[in-house]
């Protein structure tokens, strides 16, 4: 068995242009003599890698909280590509899921430097996947984000932005990205892994 770790570090991860960055501070520390160490942070729900929940987008959409589970801990496909995302793209990827497990055609993570178009949001919501992940920080254009985010999470199409792929092979994984429970949050930071199965060498499960 194989773990790929898909997240960035929180303190050092890239961050949504406008949005507030990770901070740190330490409450107490044994090096300066205390009992213990204690650290508090804050951050936004769409630093680093994390889950976009309807709501983000959709005035009446689902919280973070009220998105089931089976949405981030499934079998997943990863396909890699770099460039915008076509609508015929994301037809092959959708094909090539469903040959391999179509289970993991559920949950498709896109690796490389993409860009996911409208017409491929539409796709990915007709196929009626429930999750959708990406490298960049934002699934669509990032001068432009909102027509690919009301296409997919309308559908109910959730979105995991901001995973980490480069050393992951294509193909069929076990995927965990639960995000915390946020009660009214529009999305959430996750820790997002892959397992694959070490003795295929090909990431099958």
């Amino acid at each position: 068995m194989m773990i790929y770790d898909i997240s960035q570090e929180v303190f050092g991860c890239r961050v949504y242009p406008g949005d507030p960055a990770p901070e740190k501070k330490l409450l107490s520390s044994m090096e300066n003599g205390d009992l213990y160490n204690l650290t508090a942070f804050s951050m936004c729900a769409h630093n680093g890698t994390h889950v976009d929940a309807p709501f983000h987008f959709l005035k009446d959409g689902k919280t973070v909280d009220k998105v089931s589970l089976d949405a981030f801990v499934g079998k997943a496909y990863v396909a890699e590509h770099a460039g915008s995302v076509t609508g015929e793209d994301a037809a092959e990827i959708l094909k090539k899921a469903e040959v391999l497990d179509h289970e993991a055609g559920k949950r498709i993570l896109i690796k490389g430097d993409a860009e996911v178009s409208l017409e491929a949001a539409k796709a990915f919501a007709a196929a009626g996947i429930l999750l959708l992940g990406n490298e960049s920080q934002t699934v669509g254009p990032e001068n432009a984000p909102m027509a690919v985010h009301l296409a997919l999470l309308s559908a109910g199409t959730v979105l995991l932005e901001g995973i980490r792929l480069a050393a992951v092979p294509e193909g069929v994984y076990l995927l965990n990205a639960a995000p915390l429970n946020l009660s009214g949050a529009d999305g959430s930071p996750c820790r997002a892994v892959l397992i694959g199965d070490v003795v295929s060498g090909d990431g099958s499960c």
